[in-house]
């Protein structure tokens, strides 16, 4: 059974659920020395082409799979034959699989597979390092891995880490600091940014200035920011709003900004897969509210095929503030590593 993510993760001060953290921390000490353990152990293996490590420091909701497409977006319209590489979390299938739209669903590859295959060709693997020689076979000249921070298995060319940048309230994109599952991170802030190469700050559409506290915890390295941007207005009329993300109520909170009559909002768990029972609750939330159903493009592959018509996907995008700068940055990484 898959859980939500708590809330009080994300709380800065430690005084939100200080039992539970308290308690869960001998597990989180367990769990960093653990992925620190894999990390020093493990010798990478160079695929013989560039390594765009997409990554961040959280369990998740920072925003790495639309950083992933907008970086292989970029990187071919550079002219760099950039193709995805995922180990195809939630998917059946182990790989290496190209992935196809046409043929293969949630359920086959995952969703954000399919998300990264409407930009590049991409890449199914639970072995990283044979998708790696599969893409490459082909022509791939750049891989661009979503969610490899904390994968040492390819020698990468660039380290990205993928940082939320809402700080609103008493939000804060790493909790207090603690590691899961006493907090929201997958290890310690100084050992993640100690392997990172550059940081970017991912804002919502309606945050126009990035935390200067936050921008300070990463002096040294290079920081982009981007902005989640919706491709279109939500749709018209009373909506019921789902999601089944690392931080659902994010979408929620965007979908109101963006100008949504949100009735109501029912978030499940990170890559939930959707039951007949979820569907017929959100059927009958709609009408009881009189009201369609919007939901992430993430949620919305997940759902049934037959079932697709009954959900609107408000689709976002992420790009950067500014955009040449930031591919130069890693056209200059891969060809000072050629």
């Amino acid at each position: 059974m898959k859980l939500s993510t708590p809330r009080w993760w994300y709380r800065r001060e430690a005084d939100h659920a200080r039992l539970t953290r308290t308690a869960l921390k001998p597990l989180g000490w367990l769990w960093a020395g653990v992925t620190a353990r894999r990390i020093a152990r493990t010798t990478p293996m160079d695929p013989g082409c560039a390594v765009i490590s997409i990554g961040n420091l959280t369990v998740g909701g920072s925003g790495k799979t639309p950083i992933a497409r907008e970086t292989l977006r970029l990187l071919r319209e550079a002219g760099v034959d950039a193709q995805a590489l995922s180990r195809g979390y939630g998917g059946r299938l182990k790989g290496p699989a190209s992935v196809d739209p046409a043929v293969h669903d949630a359920a086959d590859v995952g969703d954000e597979p399919l998300m990264l295959a409407q930009e590049a060709p991409a890449w199914i693997a639970r072995d990283r390092a044979a998708g790696a020689r599969a893409a490459v076979a082909v022509g791939a000249r750049a891989l661009v891995l979503d969610d490899a921070h904390q994968n040492p298995g390819l020698l990468k060319t660039v380290s990205l880490v993928v940082v939320d940048g809402e700080t609103r309230g008493d939000e804060w994109p790493f909790g207090d600091g603690s590691v899961f599952p006493s907090g929201p991170m997958r290890e310690p802030l100084a050992k993640g940014l100690a392997r990172a190469d550059a940081v970017v700050i991912l804002l919502p559409a309606d945050l126009q200035a990035v935390d200067r506290e936050l921008l300070a915890l990463f002096d040294g390295l290079p920081v982009f920011l981007a902005r989640l941007t919706p491709q279109g207005p939500p749709p018209p009329g009373p909506q019921v709003g789902f999601a089944g993300i690392a931080k659902p109520w994010k979408v929620e909170r965007s979908l109101i900004a963006a100008g949504c009559d949100l009735v109501d909002f029912v978030p499940f768990p990170d890559h939930a897969a959707y039951s007949p029972r979820d569907l017929r609750f959100l059927e009958d939330r709609a009408a009881t509210y009189g009201a369609g159903l919007v939901t992430t493009e993430k949620d919305w592959v997940r759902l049934p095929a037959d079932w697709r018509a009954k959900a609107t996907a408000w689709p976002v995008v992420a790009r950067f503030d500014d955009e040449t700068g930031f591919a130069a940055f890693l056209i200059g990484r891969i060809q000072s590593a050629r």
